[in-house]
Protein backbone atom coordinates (compact mmCIF):
# COMPACT_ATOMS: atom_id res chain seq x y z
CA UNK A 1 0.00 0.00 0.00
CA UNK A 2 2.69 2.69 0.70
CA UNK A 3 4.44 1.96 -2.80
CA UNK A 4 1.47 2.31 -4.33
CA UNK A 5 0.99 5.79 -2.12
CA UNK A 6 4.65 6.98 -3.32
CA UNK A 7 3.85 6.09 -7.08
CA UNK A 8 0.81 8.00 -7.06
CA UNK A 9 2.21 11.41 -5.04
CA UNK A 10 5.18 11.14 -7.15
CA UNK A 11 2.13 11.12 -10.57
CA UNK A 12 1.10 13.90 -8.74
CA UNK A 13 4.14 15.75 -8.26
CA UNK A 14 5.09 15.29 -11.52
CA UNK A 15 2.21 16.76 -13.17
CA UNK A 16 2.53 19.68 -11.27
CA UNK A 17 6.00 20.20 -12.59
CA UNK A 18 5.86 22.57 -15.68
CA UNK A 19 7.56 20.87 -19.01
CA UNK A 20 10.76 23.08 -20.55
CA UNK A 21 10.24 24.08 -23.72
CA UNK A 22 12.24 22.70 -26.25
CA UNK A 23 14.50 24.90 -28.74
CA UNK A 24 12.17 24.69 -31.19
CA UNK A 25 9.18 25.37 -29.16
CA UNK A 26 10.87 28.58 -27.69
CA UNK A 27 11.73 30.00 -31.65
CA UNK A 28 7.73 29.60 -32.69
CA UNK A 29 6.84 31.05 -29.37
CA UNK A 30 9.07 33.80 -30.19
CA UNK A 31 8.00 33.97 -33.54
CA UNK A 32 4.28 34.40 -32.38
CA UNK A 33 5.18 37.04 -30.39
CA UNK A 34 7.11 38.81 -33.13
CA UNK A 35 4.15 38.24 -35.44
CA UNK A 36 1.69 39.76 -32.69
CA UNK A 37 3.95 42.28 -32.10
CA UNK A 38 2.39 45.01 -34.72
CA UNK A 39 -1.21 44.25 -33.43
CA UNK A 40 0.00 45.00 -29.87
CA UNK A 41 1.86 48.14 -30.45
CA UNK A 42 -1.22 49.04 -31.99
CA UNK A 43 -3.64 48.34 -29.84
CA UNK A 44 -1.44 50.42 -27.34
CA UNK A 45 -0.32 53.34 -28.85
CA UNK A 46 -4.27 53.76 -31.28
CA UNK A 47 -6.54 52.26 -28.70
CA UNK A 48 -5.16 52.16 -25.73
CA UNK A 49 -2.95 54.60 -25.21
CA UNK A 50 -6.16 57.15 -26.47
CA UNK A 51 -8.70 56.34 -24.65
CA UNK A 52 -6.18 56.61 -21.26
CA UNK A 53 -5.27 60.23 -22.47
CA UNK A 54 -8.68 61.32 -23.55
CA UNK A 55 -10.46 59.67 -19.69
CA UNK A 56 -7.34 62.06 -18.20
CA UNK A 57 -8.63 64.89 -20.23
CA UNK A 58 -12.45 64.33 -19.19
CA UNK A 59 -11.08 65.59 -16.11
CA UNK A 60 -9.35 68.74 -17.20
CA UNK A 61 -10.47 72.11 -18.49
CA UNK A 62 -8.17 71.57 -21.80
CA UNK A 63 -7.85 74.24 -24.82
CA UNK A 64 -5.17 71.92 -26.84
CA UNK A 65 -3.08 75.50 -26.98
CA UNK A 66 -2.32 75.60 -22.94
CA UNK A 67 -1.56 72.52 -20.66
CA UNK A 68 -4.58 70.80 -19.43
CA UNK A 69 -5.73 72.09 -15.97
CA UNK A 70 -7.84 69.72 -14.05
CA UNK A 71 -11.16 70.31 -12.96
CA UNK A 72 -12.10 67.06 -11.56
CA UNK A 73 -16.01 66.46 -12.01
CA UNK A 74 -16.80 69.83 -13.31
CA UNK A 75 -17.15 68.78 -17.09
CA UNK A 76 -19.74 66.30 -16.26
CA UNK A 77 -21.33 68.63 -14.14
CA UNK A 78 -22.07 70.99 -17.07
CA UNK A 79 -23.57 68.69 -19.36
CA UNK A 80 -26.80 68.37 -16.77
CA UNK A 81 -27.03 72.67 -17.44
CA UNK A 82 -26.05 71.83 -21.72
CA UNK A 83 -29.63 72.27 -23.21
CA UNK A 84 -27.54 71.72 -26.80
CA UNK A 85 -26.22 68.51 -25.26
CA UNK A 86 -29.61 67.13 -24.15
CA UNK A 87 -30.97 68.35 -27.40
CA UNK A 88 -28.43 66.51 -28.89
CA UNK A 89 -29.03 63.27 -27.07
CA UNK A 90 -32.80 63.56 -27.90
CA UNK A 91 -31.93 63.86 -31.88
CA UNK A 92 -29.43 60.62 -31.87
CA UNK A 93 -32.58 58.75 -29.70
CA UNK A 94 -34.84 59.30 -31.93
CA UNK A 95 -32.26 58.29 -35.12
CA UNK A 96 -31.28 54.99 -33.16
CA UNK A 97 -34.91 54.01 -32.02
CA UNK A 98 -36.46 54.48 -35.64
CA UNK A 99 -33.75 53.88 -38.42
CA UNK A 100 -32.26 50.98 -36.99
CA UNK A 101 -35.67 48.91 -36.31
CA UNK A 102 -36.99 49.82 -39.88
CA UNK A 103 -33.34 49.00 -41.32
CA UNK A 104 -33.22 45.72 -40.02
CA UNK A 105 -36.91 44.86 -41.32
CA UNK A 106 -35.85 45.87 -45.08
CA UNK A 107 -32.88 43.82 -44.63
CA UNK A 108 -35.11 40.99 -43.40
CA UNK A 109 -37.52 41.03 -46.16
CA UNK A 110 -34.95 41.49 -48.62
CA UNK A 111 -32.66 38.62 -47.39
CA UNK A 112 -35.86 36.34 -47.30
CA UNK A 113 -36.58 37.47 -50.79
CA UNK A 114 -33.24 36.62 -51.97
CA UNK A 115 -33.15 33.28 -50.01
CA UNK A 116 -35.91 32.17 -52.57
CA UNK A 117 -33.50 31.09 -54.90
CA UNK A 118 -33.17 34.06 -57.38
CA UNK A 119 -31.74 33.87 -60.73
CA UNK A 120 -28.92 36.38 -60.51
CA UNK A 121 -28.52 35.78 -56.88
CA UNK A 122 -24.38 36.87 -56.67
CA UNK A 123 -25.42 40.21 -58.61
CA UNK A 124 -28.45 40.88 -56.56
CA UNK A 125 -26.12 40.35 -53.46
CA UNK A 126 -24.02 42.57 -54.88
CA UNK A 127 -26.26 45.38 -55.73
CA UNK A 128 -28.14 45.36 -52.50
CA UNK A 129 -24.58 45.12 -50.41
CA UNK A 130 -23.69 48.57 -52.28
CA UNK A 131 -25.24 50.99 -50.38
CA UNK A 132 -23.68 49.50 -47.15
CA UNK A 133 -20.11 50.49 -48.59
CA UNK A 134 -20.90 53.87 -49.81
CA UNK A 135 -23.72 54.81 -47.18
CA UNK A 136 -21.07 56.70 -44.71
CA UNK A 137 -18.85 58.23 -47.21
CA UNK A 138 -18.95 61.94 -47.67
CA UNK A 139 -19.98 61.41 -51.90
CA UNK A 140 -23.39 59.65 -50.90
CA UNK A 141 -24.10 62.58 -48.25
CA UNK A 142 -23.74 65.41 -50.39
CA UNK A 143 -26.05 63.50 -53.29
CA UNK A 144 -28.35 62.86 -50.36
CA UNK A 145 -28.37 66.63 -49.95
CA UNK A 146 -28.81 66.96 -53.64
CA UNK A 147 -32.00 64.72 -53.80
CA UNK A 148 -33.83 66.10 -51.10
CA UNK A 149 -32.96 69.94 -51.92
CA UNK A 150 -35.51 72.57 -53.05
CA UNK A 151 -34.83 71.49 -56.10
CA UNK A 152 -33.76 67.95 -55.98
CA UNK A 153 -34.88 64.69 -57.33
CA UNK A 154 -37.59 63.87 -55.14
CA UNK A 155 -39.30 67.32 -55.46
CA UNK A 156 -38.64 67.09 -59.61
CA UNK A 157 -40.82 64.35 -59.39
CA UNK A 158 -43.43 65.21 -56.97
CA UNK A 159 -43.74 68.32 -59.19
CA UNK A 160 -44.37 66.24 -62.59
CA UNK A 161 -47.63 65.09 -60.34
CA UNK A 162 -48.41 68.27 -59.82
CA UNK A 163 -47.66 68.33 -55.95
CA UNK A 164 -45.60 71.27 -54.15
CA UNK A 165 -42.16 70.22 -52.90
CA UNK A 166 -40.61 71.73 -50.15
CA UNK A 167 -36.87 72.01 -48.79
CA UNK A 168 -36.69 68.76 -47.03
CA UNK A 169 -33.57 69.29 -45.65
CA UNK A 170 -34.06 72.70 -44.87
CA UNK A 171 -37.16 72.00 -42.87
CA UNK A 172 -36.84 71.24 -38.69
CA UNK A 173 -39.94 69.20 -38.90
CA UNK A 174 -38.16 66.63 -42.07
CA UNK A 175 -34.28 66.74 -42.32
CA UNK A 176 -33.69 64.22 -39.71
CA UNK A 177 -36.53 62.10 -41.18
CA UNK A 178 -34.21 62.37 -44.44
CA UNK A 179 -31.09 60.40 -42.47
CA UNK A 180 -33.53 58.26 -41.34
CA UNK A 181 -34.03 57.39 -44.88
CA UNK A 182 -29.95 57.46 -45.68
CA UNK A 183 -29.25 54.81 -42.89
CA UNK A 184 -32.07 52.57 -43.88
CA UNK A 185 -31.08 52.35 -47.46
CA UNK A 186 -27.66 51.20 -45.63
CA UNK A 187 -29.69 47.83 -44.91
CA UNK A 188 -26.65 45.80 -47.29
CA UNK A 189 -24.33 44.56 -44.29
CA UNK A 190 -27.18 43.17 -41.84
CA UNK A 191 -29.28 41.82 -45.03
CA UNK A 192 -26.04 39.50 -45.84
CA UNK A 193 -26.03 38.52 -42.49
CA UNK A 194 -29.14 38.03 -42.35
CA UNK A 195 -29.40 35.72 -45.52
CA UNK A 196 -26.51 33.31 -43.99
CA UNK A 197 -28.84 32.86 -41.50
CA UNK A 198 -31.37 31.58 -43.48
CA UNK A 199 -29.54 29.14 -45.30
CA UNK A 200 -28.45 27.28 -41.53
CA UNK A 201 -32.24 26.77 -40.85
CA UNK A 202 -32.56 22.72 -41.38
CA UNK A 203 -34.94 22.45 -44.67
CA UNK A 204 -36.47 19.23 -42.64
CA UNK A 205 -38.27 21.94 -40.21
CA UNK A 206 -39.78 23.26 -43.59
CA UNK A 207 -40.98 20.26 -44.70
CA UNK A 208 -42.27 18.70 -41.28
CA UNK A 209 -44.53 22.04 -41.20
CA UNK A 210 -45.39 21.29 -44.67
CA UNK A 211 -46.54 17.82 -44.13
CA UNK A 212 -48.71 19.21 -41.01
CA UNK A 213 -50.55 21.86 -43.56
CA UNK A 214 -48.56 24.87 -42.12
CA UNK A 215 -48.90 27.80 -44.14
CA UNK A 216 -46.01 29.89 -45.51
CA UNK A 217 -46.64 32.31 -43.11
CA UNK A 218 -47.31 29.88 -40.46
CA UNK A 219 -43.81 28.61 -40.91
CA UNK A 220 -42.24 32.70 -41.13
CA UNK A 221 -43.40 32.78 -37.63
CA UNK A 222 -43.02 29.51 -36.10
CA UNK A 223 -39.62 28.51 -37.95
CA UNK A 224 -37.80 30.95 -39.69
CA UNK A 225 -38.22 33.85 -37.17
CA UNK A 226 -37.47 32.11 -33.67
CA UNK A 227 -34.54 30.43 -35.34
CA UNK A 228 -33.51 33.45 -36.76
CA UNK A 229 -33.39 35.56 -33.36
CA UNK A 230 -29.12 34.77 -32.57
CA UNK A 231 -29.31 36.45 -36.14
CA UNK A 232 -31.37 39.59 -35.32
CA UNK A 233 -29.96 39.58 -31.87
CA UNK A 234 -26.69 39.99 -33.45
CA UNK A 235 -27.44 42.67 -36.18
CA UNK A 236 -29.32 44.89 -33.45
CA UNK A 237 -26.69 45.31 -31.46
CA UNK A 238 -24.05 46.07 -34.04
CA UNK A 239 -26.49 48.43 -35.70
CA UNK A 240 -27.48 50.47 -32.43
CA UNK A 241 -23.68 50.35 -31.87
CA UNK A 242 -23.26 51.88 -35.40
CA UNK A 243 -26.03 54.28 -35.21
CA UNK A 244 -25.10 56.09 -32.09
CA UNK A 245 -21.92 57.02 -33.63
CA UNK A 246 -23.19 58.48 -36.76
CA UNK A 247 -21.29 61.47 -37.73
CA UNK A 248 -20.55 61.89 -41.41
CA UNK A 249 -24.34 62.32 -42.93
CA UNK A 250 -25.01 64.82 -40.70
CA UNK A 251 -22.15 66.71 -40.84
CA UNK A 252 -22.19 66.84 -44.80
CA UNK A 253 -26.17 67.50 -45.14
CA UNK A 254 -26.35 70.36 -42.39
CA UNK A 255 -22.82 71.60 -43.91
CA UNK A 256 -21.14 70.93 -40.26
CA UNK A 257 -23.74 73.00 -38.22
CA UNK A 258 -26.75 70.73 -37.00
CA UNK A 259 -29.23 72.70 -38.91
CA UNK A 260 -31.84 73.75 -39.16
CA UNK A 261 -32.42 74.61 -35.60
CA UNK A 262 -30.09 71.69 -34.53
CA UNK A 263 -32.86 69.15 -36.20
CA UNK A 264 -29.54 66.97 -37.11
CA UNK A 265 -27.24 67.82 -34.37
CA UNK A 266 -26.45 64.48 -33.41
CA UNK A 267 -24.24 63.30 -30.56
CA UNK A 268 -21.22 63.28 -32.28
CA UNK A 269 -21.15 66.32 -34.17
CA UNK A 270 -22.21 68.34 -31.55
CA UNK A 271 -18.88 66.29 -29.60
CA UNK A 272 -17.06 67.84 -32.81
CA UNK A 273 -18.04 71.06 -32.56
CA UNK A 274 -17.15 71.38 -28.93
CA UNK A 275 -13.93 69.91 -29.19
CA UNK A 276 -12.52 70.92 -33.06
CA UNK A 277 -14.92 73.97 -33.16
CA UNK A 278 -14.47 75.72 -30.13
CA UNK A 279 -11.19 74.20 -29.00
CA UNK A 280 -12.94 72.70 -25.51
CA UNK A 281 -11.40 69.34 -25.65
CA UNK A 282 -11.76 68.34 -22.06
CA UNK A 283 -15.42 69.18 -22.37
CA UNK A 284 -15.47 66.70 -25.32
CA UNK A 285 -13.74 63.82 -23.94
CA UNK A 286 -16.05 64.09 -21.24
CA UNK A 287 -18.84 64.02 -24.01
CA UNK A 288 -16.74 60.73 -25.40
CA UNK A 289 -16.87 58.91 -22.11
CA UNK A 290 -20.66 59.48 -21.86
CA UNK A 291 -21.41 58.20 -24.96
CA UNK A 292 -19.35 54.98 -24.02
CA UNK A 293 -21.50 54.73 -20.86
CA UNK A 294 -24.73 55.13 -23.09
CA UNK A 295 -23.68 52.46 -25.80
CA UNK A 296 -22.38 49.95 -22.98
CA UNK A 297 -26.02 50.52 -21.13
CA UNK A 298 -27.52 49.87 -24.16
CA UNK A 299 -25.25 46.67 -24.84
CA UNK A 300 -25.74 45.73 -21.88
CA UNK A 301 -29.75 46.23 -21.96
CA UNK A 302 -30.03 44.06 -25.05
CA UNK A 303 -28.11 41.24 -23.37
CA UNK A 304 -29.96 40.79 -20.68
CA UNK A 305 -32.94 40.99 -22.64
CA UNK A 306 -32.16 38.49 -25.20
CA UNK A 307 -32.81 35.74 -23.14
CA UNK A 308 -36.48 36.55 -23.02
CA UNK A 309 -36.79 36.50 -26.75
CA UNK A 310 -33.33 34.82 -28.31
CA UNK A 311 -33.78 31.56 -29.12
CA UNK A 312 -31.14 28.68 -29.84
CA UNK A 313 -31.06 25.46 -31.64
CA UNK A 314 -29.18 23.56 -29.21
Amino acid sequence: MSVLSELSSLKRSKGTVKRKLTRAEKQEERAGFLFLSPWIVGLVAITIGPMAASLYLSFTDYNMLQPPQWTGLENFTRMMDDARLLNSLKVTFLFVFISVPLQLLAALVLALVLDRGLRGMNLYRSIYYLPSLLGGSVAIAVLWRQIFGTEGLINQVLGFFGIQGQGWISDPSTALGTLMILNIWTFGAPMIIFLAGLRQIPVMYYEAASMDGASKLRQLWTITIPLLTPIIFFNLVLQIIGAFQSFTQAFVVSGGTGGPADSTMFYTLYLYQKGFGNFDMGYASAMAWLLLVIIAIFTLINFMASKFWVFYDD
